[in-house]
């Protein structure tokens, strides 16, 4: 502010400086410039440098395989174009059963994982049945290998021969994994309920609301919020285990690159299904990253999650 003398003698205050639209506009010190030199000089130093490592491990990486004594055998069989061409087209045909499991065994493991988990955290002795149930389910199949719980269902429940019971690997497949999965979900939601403090609850019933209104309109919401990544990152595991639903027969993109190396004896389709769910996974890998590191800034920040 600018200090003024009017004809009576006495001071007063010029604001046109200070104004956005002034005539004294903020000009940053010498010493702030040199500062934010020295900073866009150092980012691009370490640029610098990282990209010369990044060029200097992949050049020795090259030369390690390349001149691997079987390197001409190894290229034949798992970088062959034609193979790769061949099986592309096929792979990406099957891709499309992988991502129906994805998005319907996704919902169907997020609704029964939060089943599950608001079983294990009802309150009181009445519930100790289902809270046992839930916690037995919940041991039994994380503690169950995938693979094997895949060809207990999809070789097991058609054995049994039960009427209007599907025999489709697809389904039976998809039934497996939402099982494991489930489990796995459960305890991600279960963790993000019991994170949120006692007194939350306790001041939703004082304001009268119901056991059950507390948790739909008070925990759940602070919880899923909280436990957003966890639970991204199991949907970036359940993506890539749908694949083996080929072991049941179901013709995915596993299964049309297993048809095409078993007829040619070239495992180069092997390698297009795989790098096929490499492109499908990192779009997903850094949105989660993504969210991770905005929750961490805004719980940094003191802001709401």
């Amino acid at each position: 502010m600018t200090l003024v003398k009017d004809d009576s003698g006495r001071e007063s205050g010029d604001d046109k400086g200070d104004m956005p639209g002034g005539d004294d506009p903020y000009v940053p010190s010498e010493r702030r410039l040199d500062r934010e030199r020295y900073k866009r000089a150092r980012a691009r130093r370490a640029t610098a440098i990282a990209a010369l490592s990044t060029l200097i491990t992949a050049a020795v990486l090259y030369v390690v395989v390349v001149s691997a004594p079987g390197w001409e055998r190894t290229k034949e069989t798992f970088f062959d174009p034609h193979y790769a061409r061949e099986a592309l087209p096929k792979v990406l045909e099957g891709l499309l059963l992988n991502i129906r499991l994805l998005l319907i065994c996704g919902v169907l493991v997020l609704v029964l994982g939060m089943l599950i988990a608001i079983a294990r955290t009802l309150p009181g002795p009445v519930f100790f049945p289902l809270r046992a149930l839930a916690a037995a389910y919940t041991d039994f199949f994380r503690g169950l290998p995938l693979i094997i719980n895949l060809m207990i269902v999809v070789f097991g429940v058609p054995a049994l021969r039960l009427q209007g019971v599907t025999v489709d690997p697809v389904w039976l497949g998809g039934t497996a994994l939402t099982l494991t999965y489930s489990a796995y979900v459960a305890e991600v939601f279960r963790a993000g309920i019991e994170s949120v403090h006692p007194s939350q609850r306790a001041a939703a019933r004082s304001l009268g609301l119901t056991n059950r209104q507390a948790l739909r309109h008070v925990v759940l919401p602070q919880a899923v919020r909280r436990q957003v990544p966890p639970l991204l990152n199991d949907l970036v595991s359940l993506q890539k285990d749908t694949g083996l639903v080929s072991i049941g027969g179901a013709v995915d993109a596993v299964r049309a690159a297993d048809i095409i190396a078993q007829r040619s004896l070239n495992y180069t389709p092997y390698i297009v299904a795989g790098l096929v769910f490499v492109a499908l996974t990192i779009p997903m890998t850094r949105f989660t990253d993504w969210v991770t590191a905005r929750m961490d800034r805004r719980r940094a920040q003191g802001g709401a999650l």
